[in-house]
């Protein structure tokens, strides 16, 4: 539908394009027969995409204009690349979703608006492409626009921005289109400058996984104890009350180091070296919560999970759950269901997950771990499973996020001699 296109096309008209890379993709387009640059070629650099005319991988791309910077995941539509779709929607603050204007909402069009609803993105863009061969028409734009919005706005979708566009032309793309003096709305660059992405920490629920347990034992600092990590979410301050999970102790922030000053406050995305009052047993893997806010901890936990790997995860698997810096292992108990991507139907009791799917998993881990809902929070909500035998991704899940409530099952996961 064109979307490296349109990347391209932003990265192109945005002059975030070096005069080398364009003179590279020029000379690709040429040896191909084509008349100018092929934009798509700015982020399709497989040989394999070249080939095929298709995105095949996530292509993270850096650009930066006056008002923002960005970091832009050029994700494939294709149904068999849906794990990567999850892999680049799952950190974005925006998502745009292309739909070509000869063909309208189509099966993949609503497959990613529910991948967007459920890994909880912000804010969502429809951008209706290829307006030049459809002549501009504003009634098939808007026929294209409220039948999306309706659809996405049932998944829960918070916020839709419908725009009309031709990336091949370069019309609403980064420049205001001569060709279409209906449309009064931003292009897709003024949007994405002007979407509020801020948060506020006030309202985050504050997390400090640990990563590393700083002991130099200088002459300067012969009693310096500090846990370093990068503030998942919310707000720590000297004087607050903290508790260590998953071992519950309780303690009071000493001290809060920031680049090598000292500071009475951090805040997310910060990285920090926290002192604290008491000398606890803490080490990495360990989380760091206020006492007034703290998750409760489970060995129990059921999630929706898109499967990433060729191998398929099946009950009674054996895995490794890594939430945050904690690693710790488990055993999947249950599969009660899978999503049907072809009509967003429920398949009960499938058994097992192959890659691309996305399901509902009950996982039983070794440990207490201290998870907050995906909902509540996308980075300690959020985990992935591995492979014990050779460390492969298995996995992608998001802690208590569900598409539909499936029925409640028994458990029927035999007993394999794991204590837990």
């Amino acid at each position: 539908d064109g979307k490296s296109t349109l990347v391209g096309r932003l990265l192109h008209d945005s002059k975030s394009v070096l005069a080398d890379q364009l003179e590279a993709v020029e000379r690709a387009s040429a040896s191909r027969g084509q008349e100018g640059p092929d934009l798509a070629l700015l982020t399709d650099g497989l040989r394999a995409e070249r080939e095929q005319g298709i995105t095949i991988d996530v292509a993270y791309r850096y650009f930066a204009t006056p008002r923002r910077r960005f970091i832009l995941a050029d994700t494939p539509g294709h149904v068999q690349y849906t794990r990567n779709m999850v892999t680049g929607a799952s950190t974005a603050e925006l998502t745009v979703i292309l739909v070509d204007a000869r063909n309208g909402v189509v099966e993949q069009t609503r497959r990613h608006a529910a991948i967007a609803a459920l890994l909880r993105v912000p804010h969502v863009v429809l951008a209706v492409n290829k307006m030049d061969l459809v002549g501009y028409e504003e009634k098939v734009f808007a026929a294209i626009a409220e039948e999306f919005t309706a659809y996405a706005s049932e998944l829960g979708v918070p916020e839709i921005t419908a725009i009309p566009i031709s990336a091949l032309e370069g019309d609403n793309v980064v420049e205001p289109s001569a060709h279409m003096d209906w449309y009064g709305g931003p292009t897709v660059l003024e949007h994405l400058e002007t979407v509020p992405v801020s948060h506020d920490l006030a309202h985050c629920h504050a997390r400090l996984p640990v990563q590393y347990v700083i002991r130099p034992q200088t002459a300067e600092h012969p009693d310096y104890r500090g846990y370093a990590g990068q503030i998942a979410a919310g707000t720590f301050r000297v004087g607050e009350s903290v508790t260590v999970l998953p071992s519950g102790r309780t303690t009071k922030v000493a001290g809060i180091n920031l680049l090598g000053q000292t500071v009475d406050v951090a805040w997310t995305p910060q990285s920090v070296t926290l002192l604290l009052e008491d000398d606890i047993d803490i080490s990495r893997g360990d989380l760091i919560v206020p006492t007034s806010d703290a998750p409760a901890t489970t060995q129990d936990v059921e999630a929706t999970v898109c499967h990433v790997a060729d191998q398929a995860l099946t009950v009674g698997h054996r895995v490794l759950l890594k939430h945050g810096t904690r690693t710790v292992k488990a055993i999947v108990k249950d599969i009660p269901s899978r999503l049907t991507l072809d009509d967003l139907s429920l398949h009960p009791h499938p058994g097992q997950l192959v890659a691309n799917d996305i399901g509902r998993v009950k996982i039983r881990t070794a440990e207490p771990l201290p998870a907050d809902s995906y909902a509540d929070s996308r980075r300690t909500g959020s985990f992935i499973l591995i492979d014990p035998a050779d460390g492969t991704t298995l996995t992608a899940g998001m802690v208590g996020e569900s598409f539909a409530a499936p029925d409640p099952v028994k458990d029927e996961a035999e007993d394999d001699g794991w204590d837990f």
